[in-house]
């Protein structure tokens, strides 16, 4: 496995992450697992260690830029890793077909919502924090976004970032920088899991990682300089994969691990 390759996908995942607060496993995953035959596993821990890294990688140009709203989003990951042990509990116990039928059609508003005209005022305060509003019911989504990540194998990202864009009302890109946030704390408690398990693979782990460095920095300083209107819409289609893949399941149809 020639380790430049590794870097270079690496760099195009941690940008990608980056700029739309996602994480890299909707390039990571199916590209080590189909291009470079890395086990589903294994890649999905190698996926986990680049979320850290890309998390990191972002935060310093983030927080010079005042984009990460640090409060709101511990606030929101305290709720989001309740939910994420419930749904390790109720897992089990649920019709995850059907779950995953719904998750699929409930992408589809949201990602109309993301497309439609920003509001004046979301406008006026994209480039600061703006504050959020509807904070209770901000919590109580992100509980839920724990648990459906949970139950559905999916990262936090692209439910995390219509709860804080569509419910608490902050601006797009505060959400994606804060997002990149809370991802890197939740992506650390799992990753010591699959390490534990002999499943992080270094010779993979390591260029892979070094490259999602590189392109989390580029994609972070890149990120005041593109559209939200653009942003919102990259991170449309990334939710409508997701989305897509999750009704596929459901319907019986398995696509390939995506994020």
């Amino acid at each position: 496995m020639i380790p430049a390759l590794l870097f270079a996908t690496g760099v195009g995942a941690g940008a990608l992450g980056a700029l739309i607060g996602v994480g890299g496993g909707i390039v990571l995953v199916p590209v080590l697992s189909l291009a470079f035959g890395v086990p589903l596993q294994h890649a999905v821990a190698v996926s986990l260690a680049c979320v850290i890294a890309s998390s990191t990688g972002a935060a310093a140009a983030y927080v010079r830029d005042h984009r990460i709203d640090v409060r709101l989003g511990m606030q929101l990951e305290l709720f989001t890793v309740a939910g994420a042990i419930a749904g390790a509990f109720v897992a089990p116990l649920l019709p995850k077909a059907a779950i995953e039928i719904l998750f699929g059609l409930m992408v589809i508003p949201v990602v109309r919502s993301l497309l439609r005209p920003a509001p004046a005022e979301e406008v006026a305060r994209v480039e600061g924090r703006g504050g959020a509003r509807n904070l209770p019911l901000g919590c109580a989504a992100s509980f839920g976004a724990g648990t459906l990540s949970a139950v559905l194998g999916i990262g936090g990202g692209p439910i995390k970032v219509p709860v804080m864009t569509l419910i608490l009302g902050v601006p797009f890109k505060v959400a994606t920088a804060t997002s990149n946030f809370m991802i890197g704390v939740t992506a650390a408690a799992s990753v010591f899991v699959y390490l534990s398990r002999g499943l992080l693979d270094l010779g993979i782990a390591v260029p892979t990682v070094l490259g999602v460095i590189a392109g989390a920095t580029f994609g972070a300083r890149l990120m005041p300089h593109v559209p939200t209107r653009l942003l919102k819409k990259v991170f449309a289609v990334v939710l409508g994969l997701v989305g897509a893949q999750m009704l596929a399941k459901g319907l019986g149809v398995d696509p390939g691990g995506l994020l």
